[in-house]
């Protein structure tokens, strides 16, 4: 079977849409599964539906990577959107076009620096994991390459300011997983510029002529469908070595100039691309609604017997509890638009019975504490501020985390919980673990809710001052442990 290039399409008689030649316009730092099931897949439908015309340099951010296997299929790659939509499944294939080629400036530095000396390259694109966006005082200006993203790019900057001194630099879109990516890193590669002894007038430049944009993505990609792609092979007539899959739901906010519409008309495009000049309140709805969701189930929905997301959904007492979590707890905290609000939640209920996705409960339930105190104490916070009572549900998912935690049984860098006959492991900081391997069984429920939740305990701040919260949480949890979770929850909320 011949391998995907733009030849073998031609041979093959294929009618999908691509765009064969176009000047570089997009400078992408990462070459991976999330990048081209998203970016490149907005830019491909933006050269399709807007004549955008414009193709992407995906430059692979460490030594080893997948610049031969996308050179080799000249750009090309199949792309699989897949999920549960309008009450049914639905699974859409695309050929994406958009990357052109990719560079590894591990063998070819000098291939990222003539980038900079193309007046088309207007925007660069980021994703370069959590840990990318860091100062590392080692690297150095002349280094071939630079170990750290934000020092290669600051090279870069400077190779494109001295080719054009006068005009424009870029628009930088930072899709890193971290709280005002664009601004962080914005700051490493002024932090860079200052440690490298540059001029005056080229850290204003920075400052004045480029834009660093937060940015908000939202998208699961699953990547290589590697049970699957022999049989996709065999469909499409060739093969594809960079076969990528992802969920149907694709959400990116931009924090910028409303000028970037114009430049980057993915609105005019029909894509769910926001451009706004604040995305906190597009944060805070994904993390209190979709994580918050998640996280306010998880422990409970794992007690009651199930193993997957999609699990739940499928129990009418659990998918009730998730969703009037949701409807009658959540929203009512966040300020966007009603409809807004109630249309992403719904999307996210999408999401959570996606048949293609096997989203285990346990790979959600690692660090849950920390979780429960970033995705869904605001939520309690702010409920009771306006109500000036308790969200019954947020306060039920306490309970069924301190549940999950209830154990003695304390083995290297985990605890060991017990469901039925089943282990399953706990995994937090070490100091979560410790405080239930020492005080679970010792001190009463009462006292193992106060210091947990209390001023000492792990949340920042003293849950048990909010009235009715600790005696509530240790009575469930009293009936948790004593009755099983499955029967606790069913007389709890199954009527509601």
């Amino acid at each position: 079977m011949k391998r995907l290039n733009y030849e073998t399409l031609k041979e093959t008689g294929s009618t999908d849409y691509v765009l064969k030649e176009a000047p570089e316009r997009v400078l992408q730092f990462g070459e991976g599964n999330f990048l081209r099931g998203f970016v490149d897949y907005f830019f491909d439908l933006l050269n399709e539906r807007q004549n955008f015309c414009g193709k992407v340099a995906a430059v692979q951010p460490i030594a080893a990577g997948l610049a031969g296997s996308i050179n080799e299929q000249q750009g090309l790659y199949q792309l699989y959107l897949r999920g549960f939509e309008n009450s049914g499944r639905k699974n859409e294939r695309r050929l994406i076009s958009s990357i052109g080629r990719a560079i590894n400036p591990y063998e070819d530095f000098d291939a990222l620096l003539a980038t900079a000396h193309n007046p088309d390259m207007r925007f660069i694109v980021s994703n370069t994991t959590e840990a990318g966006i860091v100062f590392d005082e080692s690297c150095g200006f002349s280094d071939r390459p630079q170990k750290s993203f934000p020092a290669k790019l600051t090279r870069l900057l400077y190779e494109r300011y001295t080719a054009f001194p006068s005009a424009k630099g870029y628009v930088i879109l930072s899709c890193e997983l971290i709280d005002d990516n664009g601004t962080e890193l914005e700051k490493c590669v002024l932090k860079h510029a200052e440690q490298w002894g540059m001029a005056p007038e080229f850290i204003r430049w920075i400052e004045e002529e480029n834009i660093f944009c937060n940015t908000l993505v939202d998208r699961i990609v699953t990547g290589y469908p590697r049970e699957e792609a022999e049989e996709m092979n065999r469909e499409n007539g060739y093969e594809d070595t960079l076969l990528d899959t992802a969920e149907l739901f694709g959400l990116w906010v931009i924090e910028g100039p409303q000028s970037l519409k114009e430049e980057l008309p993915f609105e005019a495009a029909g894509l769910p691309v926001i451009f706004t000049d604040d995305q906190t309140p597009y944060k805070r709805r994904k993390v209190r609604i979709l994580n918050g969701a998640h996280t306010s189930m998880v422990t409970a929905a794992y007690l009651y017997g199930k193993d997957i997301v999609r699990d739940c959904m499928e129990d009418s007492v659990l998918s009730e509890f998730i969703r009037q979590t949701i409807f009658e707890e959540i929203i009512p905290t966040l300020t966007l638009p009603q409809s807004e609000l109630e249309s992403f939640a719904n999307s996210v209920l999408e999401r959570f019975h996606n048949p293609f996705i096997d989203h285990r409960l346990l790979d959600i339930c690692l660090n849950s504490v920390s979780k429960w105190k970033a995705r869904v104490l605001p939520t309690m916070t702010d409920y009771y501020k306006k109500y000036d009572r308790l969200p019954s549900r947020i306060v039920f998912s306490f309970a069924a985390l301190m549940a999950f935690y209830c154990s003695t049984d304390l083995r290297e860098d985990h605890l060991v919980g017990r469901r039925g006959s089943e282990e399953y492991a706990i995994k937090d900081s070490i100091e979560v673990l410790q405080f239930f391997a020492a005080n679970y069984g010792r001190l009463s429920t009462g006292e193992l809710v106060e210091q947990f939740a209390g001023a000492g305990g792990f949340f920042g701040e003293d849950l048990t001052a909010y009235p009715g919260f600790a005696k509530t949480v240790a009575s469930l949890l009293d009936e948790i442990l004593e009755k099983g979770m499955k029967k606790v929850l069913d007389e709890s909320f199954k009527n509601q």
